[in-house]
């Protein structure tokens, strides 16, 4: 404490307060500095306290509502009261010991009553129960209660097992769901999309039909009037044979193909004609049918 004595004086530091006893009866406080005394009269320094403040760490072993074993590390921080000294120095032969009992009994007391949860939840509630208790009796021995901090709570090592996998499978559950939302979208999207080009291709299908048959409308009407003596079915046999020619061309001019049989003959080119009318014909005929 950087305190000395001798015979006749004695010198208190700063942040001390020293208790002077005369004829072995507390007779007055010391404040920080050099202090004489008259041994003839029975006066002598019996001791020095410190009042800076002192921490204390308390480790309590306890069970919560829920029957789970926890570890609670507590900090109080206490100080001796100047004018109170005297107090602080008689009453109490362990200080320390004393403040620990305290701790123990207001928090068993207390997290008995809660789940784990709570606990840590309301951890400050604990803490503040524990400072007036403490405040309420340690006052009475000189001493001041500054802070008490409740610096860890520690569950069982299984406990903390079981709470992370429990916390880890919820966040598997929640990855799941958000993973089964997405690919739900991306299968709506991909339906939404098919469906989209299958109606672009069937409009692209008859605007092509369409084309094909105003084409084919027009080219009859054109040779109609133009040779005279022939009539709309001549023409439409004419067109579709040169078409089945036109076909057999591109055929043999793709590298791909190796050999094509196709029947050949005056009678087969009508027959072919005739397939191709009948065919139109019955498209227009499902056609009407449909609208109907």
């Amino acid at each position: 404490m950087g305190n000395t004595f001798c015979f006749f004086c004695g010198c208190v530091a700063q942040s001390s307060v020293g208790v002077v006893e005369q004829w072995g009866r507390f007779h007055r406080l010391a404040q920080p500095g050099c202090h004489f005394f008259n041994p003839l009269a029975g006066e002598c320094l019996a001791g020095i306290l410190s009042t800076r403040i002192s921490s204390l760490d308390v480790r309590i072993e306890t069970k919560t509502k829920d029957n789970v074993f926890v570890q609670l590390l507590c900090s109080i921080q206490y100080r001796v009261i100047k004018e109170n000294a005297d107090d602080a120095f008689y009453e109490l032969q362990n200080p320390q010991e004393q403040i620990q009992a305290y701790v123990f009994d207001v928090t068993r007391a207390i997290v008995p009553r809660m789940n784990l949860d709570e606990l840590f939840e309301q951890k400050g509630e604990v803490a503040r129960a524990v400072l007036e208790e403490l405040e309420k009796v340690m006052g009475e021995y000189g001493y001041n209660i500054e802070h008490i901090l409740m610096v860890d709570i520690i569950p069982d090592p299984s406990v903390r097992k079981a709470m992370n996998e429990i916390n880890a499978a919820q966040r598997m559950q929640l990855a799941s769901e958000y993973k089964g939302e997405a690919e739900k979208i991306l299968l709506v999207k991909k339906a939404e999309a098919e469906a989209e080009a299958k109606y672009l291709g069937g409009v692209g299908v008859a605007r092509q039909r369409q084309a094909i048959t105003d084409g084919l409308r027009e080219n009859i009407l054109n040779f109609s009037h133009k040779v005279e003596g022939t009539n709309a079915k001549e023409v439409m046999d004419l067109i579709m044979i040169t078409q089945y020619f036109d076909t057999i061309k591109d055929l043999g001019n793709s590298s791909k193909n190796t050999t094509v049989f196709i029947p050949h003959g005056p009678g087969h080119v009508r027959d072919i004609g005739e397939q191709i009318r009948n065919g139109l014909m019955e498209a227009a005929s499902a056609q009407v049918n449909v609208e109907e």
